[in-house]
């Protein structure tokens, strides 16, 4: 078993999770009664046009069966708390981007299960191995719902010591994160590297496609600039770690690293090399001074 996707990425998950979950409270989601159309926007982004998107990805480049899978798991994944980071640099609407990311990690018990379900159907047919949906939502639940609301519960239980914990818990969290999908991604270098030339365009086309289509279509919708750019990185920016996590635990008795799980792994140096740039690029060129929301 591939120990960094087997044990260490799951871990590495659920660390993320339950610090977002520390830093959030009641008021978060009690913004969606004040602010619903900026939240539904990106719902709407976040349950239609990514599975949508990713899709029409999938037939364009032609890519089939596993692949296709894999790439439609990591579009059924909510947006991962690096889209908050950049959220926060930027000078956007930080409290829109935690409601999104936190309000998605936790339905995407539910989503994912369909979505999968939906993928091995169409892309795999008779040749699709024996998926537990149910085991899938499981999963699901256990590396997002699960540490989400644990946090919570202790950010209301112990409030000081979840303010003095928080920053370390976040950035452990994110270290953690980096290492795990590195060691994977190097631990599996050959299967990376075959697999980049015919996955790499694709994967890029599907975070462009996503950003720029999930910006316009929100000031469409008549959201602001702020919150138009800060659901364009909700949409755009997926959990890879999330959906590495549960490809790789998609097949019982499977390898860990497997066909499903290779999309994912590439999306994150695909991200890193190409979208994370061109995000902060648009960060610097938003206003300095931001009114803060409540």
């Amino acid at each position: 078993m591939d120990v960094f996707v087997g044990a260490l990425l799951p871990l590495a998950v659920v660390v993320i999770m339950f610090s977002l979950g520390l830093g959030l409270t009641g008021s978060d989601f009690r913004r969606i009664a004040r602010r619903p159309r900026a939240f539904f926007i990106g719902a709407l982004n976040q349950v239609v046009l990514l599975p949508v998107v990713g899709y029409v990805i999938i037939l364009l480049f032609g890519f089939t069966a596993e692949t296709a899978v894999g790439i439609m798991i990591l579009a059924a994944c909510p947006g991962g708390a690096a889209s908050n980071i950049i959220t926060k640099l930027a000078g956007w609407d930080v409290a829109l981007s935690v409601t999104l990311t936190a309000s998605f990690s936790l339905t995407c018990v539910l989503t994912i299960p369909f979505v999968l379900d939906f993928a091995v159907g169409a892309f795999m047919g008779e040749a699709a191995p024996d998926i537990d949906i149910l085991s899938t939502a499981l999963t699901a639940f256990l590396l997002t719902a699960l540490p989400i609301s644990l946090g919570m519960i202790c950010s209301a239980a112990a409030p000081s010591a979840t303010t003095a914990l928080a920053p370390g818990l976040g950035r452990v969290a994110v270290l953690l994160f980096a290492g795990v999908i590195a060691g994977a991604i190097f631990s599996n270098w050959q299967v990376v590297t075959e697999n980049f030339a015919r996955l790499g365009l694709g994967l890029f086309a599907l975070v462009a496609a996503l950003s720029v289509i999930g910006f316009g279509l929100s000031r469409l919708l008549k959201a602001s600039d702020r919150e138009a750019k800060t659901i364009a990185i909700e949409t755009g920016v997926q959990n890879g770690a999330l959906a590495l996590a549960i490809a790789g635990l998609l097949v019982v008795n499977g390898p860990t690293f497997n066909a499903y799980a290779i999309p994912a792994a590439l999306y994150s140096v695909v991200w890193l090399g190409t979208a994370l740039p061109a995000f902060l690029l648009l960060a610097r060129s938003s206003p300095a001074k931001i009114r803060r929301q409540p």
